[in-house]
């Protein structure tokens, strides 16, 4: 057998969640060339849903890298998405092409997401919510995590949440106001990512709670990430910790 075989057995073998496959699939992607995009895609037509889940999985993160942040053979990996979504009926390999949608970053995947941010599921509603927060900034998306930051499921909130707040940088009344109300979320991931998308719109509405945050908090890395934000301090401006982020946030709001 080939390596690039022995490595497509590694990743169909075991369960879904099997730690071997993954790394299988982590490997595909780095070596990312069109042998692979084949050999996936083939694998979105098998009858076997680990399968088909498995080729999305492959070709959603085709040759990405930190140096590299577009999909290999994007265009056809989209075609190819697309058209397992329109006619998946099992829900591993439903998860994996709304996923994969979410990491091609193509706009025009918009549309055949939204319509799973109301699932009866809440697994595939969150599957959506990271497929939208892949778009922050696009209007419909912004829409669409507006409304899912109201959702029964903590983790879809928290991560509309996050997406809209942080990833994203459309600023509204309406966007803010919506995160404000999340600063009393029950759930404490939700208000911390509230938090920071606050702060990154400089509402100062937020500040008593980054400031109190940064002051009785051991783990408050979420108060630290919305410091700096209200401080302009992005990227690697200043090896600031707590004490010296709150001390410079009286010094300028409330001096």
């Amino acid at each position: 057998m080939d390596s690039l075989g022995a490595l497509f057995t590694q990743a169909l073998s075991g369960d879904y969640e099997d730690k071997s496959g993954w790394q299988a699939v982590a490997t595909l992607h780095k070596i990312g060339t069109r042998e692979i995009f084949v050999r996936a895609a083939a694998l979105c037509n098998s009858p076997e849903p680990l399968w088909r889940a498995r080729g999305l999985d492959v070709l959603a993160q085709l040759g990405r890298s930190i140096e590299n942040r577009k999909t290999n053979f994007a265009d056809e990996v989209y075609v190819v998405v697309r058209e397992v979504l329109t006619n998946e009926k099992d829900f591993l390999p439903l998860r994996s092409a709304i996923t994969a949608l979410g990491h091609l970053r193509d706009p025009r995947a918009i549309p055949l997401i939204t319509p799973f941010m109301t699932h009866a599921d809440a697994r595939l509603r969150f599957d959506a919510t990271f497929a939208l927060g892949c778009f922050p900034d696009e209007p419909a998306s912004v829409l669409a995590l507006l409304c899912l930051m109201e959702d029964s499921d903590d983790a879809v909130r928290d991560w509309a949440t996050f997406g809209l707040g942080v990833l994203g940088s459309t600023d509204s009344t309406e966007i803010r106001d919506a995160l404000f109300r999340k600063l009393t979320d029950r759930n404490v991931d939700v208000r911390e990512e509230a938090m920071a998308g606050l702060a990154k719109r400089h509402d100062l509405r937020v500040l008593p709670i980054v400031m109190n945050s940064l002051e009785t908090k051991d783990d408050c890395s979420k108060a630290v990430e919305a410091a700096r934000f209200l401080l302009d301090l992005t990227g690697e401006q200043g090896p600031f910790g707590s004490p010296e982020l709150l001390e410079l946030l009286r010094t300028r709001f409330t001096a």
